[in-house]
């Protein structure tokens, strides 16, 4: 962690879509012009927004760690399966750490504002079907909303979200009985996007221990939830992290984008049946009951 060109410019320039050019950069800001329409046609109008978000992790790992880590994930999947990567994207849903040092949290009518005209921007350069990948867990609730606030009136692209999670079984074990924010295997990934950031020197200079203050029950909810049991801002040990685990995990993400990338270049129905949908929005009472 979500659209057009002159008409002659295109047939004299860009290729046909699908067709491969050769040492075409994937990230939008490294491109020419000229470049940049080659690069939308040859991702089949599939552009990846790597979103992260800017807070503390624990006492060992850089603020940008989500950020770092989905961005090093994106990067890696495109060199299988060819897409346009937008800068690294950090303005999320993260008020939960503004006690923090560092922390950058914006508000939540900025947050959608900028997500939407940044969506709209890529749209008005040709990127027909946008790919938000999430690699904050704070944005699971923000992000699939603004999805479903593409219905709100109509676009000519649509948006894709997709987040990842660690799989249950294969690889090392993760003997982190916590491990939800800076424990063992989010800073085993950071071993890999970003070795020379890691500082597991102080991995255990903090406590990730959670307080559980505040005990509610099954199903009642709170904003201030995550503090009541992580005031550290630290959910884990870190100190248990590994590059073998980092490697195994971060591989594994990797080929989530790469099938996420292919099925959405595949995906022939989506943007058909989202102007279905605001076709029929339009009349309602006309609509087949």
């Amino acid at each position: 962690m979500r659209r057009f060109i002159v008409l002659f410019t295109l047939l004299c320039v860009a290729p046909v879509w699908g067709q491969q050019t050769s040492n075409l950069s994937p990230n939008w800001e490294e491109l020419t012009g000229p470049d940049f329409i080659q690069a939308i046609h040859q991702a089949q109008g599939v552009c990846v927004l790597p979103f992260g978000i800017m807070e503390k992790h624990g006492a060992h790992l850089p603020i940008g760690t989500d950020l770092i880590d989905v961005r090093y994930a994106v990067e890696q999947a495109v060199k299988k399966e060819y897409a346009v990567v937008f800068p690294a994207y950090y303005f999320g849903q993260i008020a939960e750490a503004r006690q923090q040092p560092g922390t950058v949290a914006y508000p939540r009518k900025l947050q959608l504002e900028l997500l939407q005209a940044t969506t709209d921007e890529m749209g008005r350069n040709g990127c027909k079907k946008i790919i938000i990948v999430n690699g904050h867990g704070g944005n699971l609730s923000f992000l699939p909303y603004f999805a479903q606030t593409q219905l709100d009136k109509p676009h000519d692209y649509i948006v894709y979200v997709y987040w990842w999670s660690h799989p249950m079984h294969g690889g090392p074990a993760i003997t982190d009985k916590v491990d939800e924010h800076a424990g063992q295997t989010e800073t085993s990934m950071m071993l890999i996007s970003a070795p020379n950031l890691v500082h597991m020197d102080r991995a255990t200079a903090e406590s990730g221990a959670d307080l559980n203050r505040d005990p509610l029950p099954k199903g009642l909810y709170t904003g201030i939830w995550w503090y009541a049991r992580f005031p550290n801002h630290y959910a884990g040990q870190g100190a248990l992290a590994s590059k073998a685990m980092g490697e195994w995990l971060m591989s594994h993400w990797v080929d989530g984008i790469v099938n996420v990338i292919r099925a959405v270049k595949a995906d022939q129905e989506g943007l058909k049946l989202q102007n279905e949908f605001y076709e029929q929005s339009k009349h309602p009472l006309d609509t087949k009951q």
